[in-house]
């Protein structure tokens, strides 16, 4: 899925990238391909953990509609649960108001051995803030340290802050689900005649409908300047679910074969362990 891979240092525009195509894929393939990288993703994940040295980080963003949560759920689906954690990040909390912008999301890097998957994450921070303003006003920030550089000072620290988690082991990637405004439109109004779905849906879905182009900018400016070697950026066309999950799936197992993923091998003194280990259960069966 290297085609909707930002590569850094190289002019990105939102509007080149197609929220609906599904390169050379139909959708009986998609389910297929989904389910062969869930397979692949359960081996390697079984041997992230016995590793115990990288840990992976997935980080979803998107606007509303755009399916975020039921890719996640879709794509870890054969996933052991024990070595997978999952953040949904809202609207942050006075306590979270209080420290500083990566503070809450930091606290819940994965560890080692471990997949851990940023529903929304500290990229709301340059996205949601940048287009309402007023929610930097609730930050508490110096009013010295508020200029027209803080998006771009943002970008800075966001990238230090992924170079740092990587130089730790984390291996990071990052997924903007990209929908198209219409197909968010139809998606909205399945919400509003499902009853079982309405819940999902909210006034304030449709203010940020009004301000689609302000959003827009926002992401585009944002994975141009975030998207790096060592954290890249990938614009999924969004707006046929099954490709989605399937490009998302396909990338996410390419990023994991690339840690050299092993179980751990025994040495001799181990391998004497469970051969006296073997003798002794074997005594119990003959028993």
């Amino acid at each position: 899925m290297s085609d909707f891979l930002v590569r850094p240092g190289k002019k990105f525009r939102l509007a080149d990238h197609d929220p609906g195509d599904t390169p050379g894929m139909n959708k009986k393939e998609g389910a297929d391909r989904l389910e062969k990288a869930r397979e692949r993703m359960h081996e390697l994940q079984e041997k992230l953990f016995a590793q115990n040295e990288w840990a992976v980080l997935a980080v979803f963003q998107a606007m509303d509609g755009a399916g975020k949560d039921s890719t996640i759920e879709h794509v870890f689906k054969g996933v052991n649960p024990a070595g997978c954690q999952v953040f949904s990040f809202k609207a942050p909390s006075s306590e979270e108001l209080d420290h500083d912008f990566l503070w809450r999301t930091s606290r819940c890097l994965p560890e080692r051995g471990r997949i851990g998957v940023f529903n929304r994450s500290y990229y709301e921070e340059v996205l949601v803030v940048r287009v309402h303003p007023e929610y930097l006003e609730g930050e508490k920030l110096p009013k010295g340290l508020v200029t027209k550089k803080i998006w771009s000072e943002r970008f800075e620290d966001i990238n230090a802050f992924e170079r740092y988690a990587t130089r730790q082991g984390i291996a990071i990637v990052k997924f903007f689900l990209n929908v198209s405004r219409e197909e968010q439109r139809e998606r909205f109004l399945a919400r509003l005649d499902e009853p079982e779905k309405n819940w999902k849906f909210s006034a304030e879905d449709c203010s940020k409908r009004a301000l689609w182009g302000k959003y827009m900018d926002a992401y585009e400016d944002m994975i141009a300047n975030t998207s790096t070697d060592h954290a890249p950026w990938y614009v999924i066309p969004a707006d046929k679910k099954w490709f989605m999950r399937a490009a998302v799936a396909e990338t996410l197992v390419s990023v994991m074969e690339k840690l050299d993923l092993k179980f751990p091998t025994v040495g001799e003194k181990q391998k004497k362990e469970l051969e006296e280990a073997r003798a002794v259960l074997m005594e119990e069966t003959e028993s």
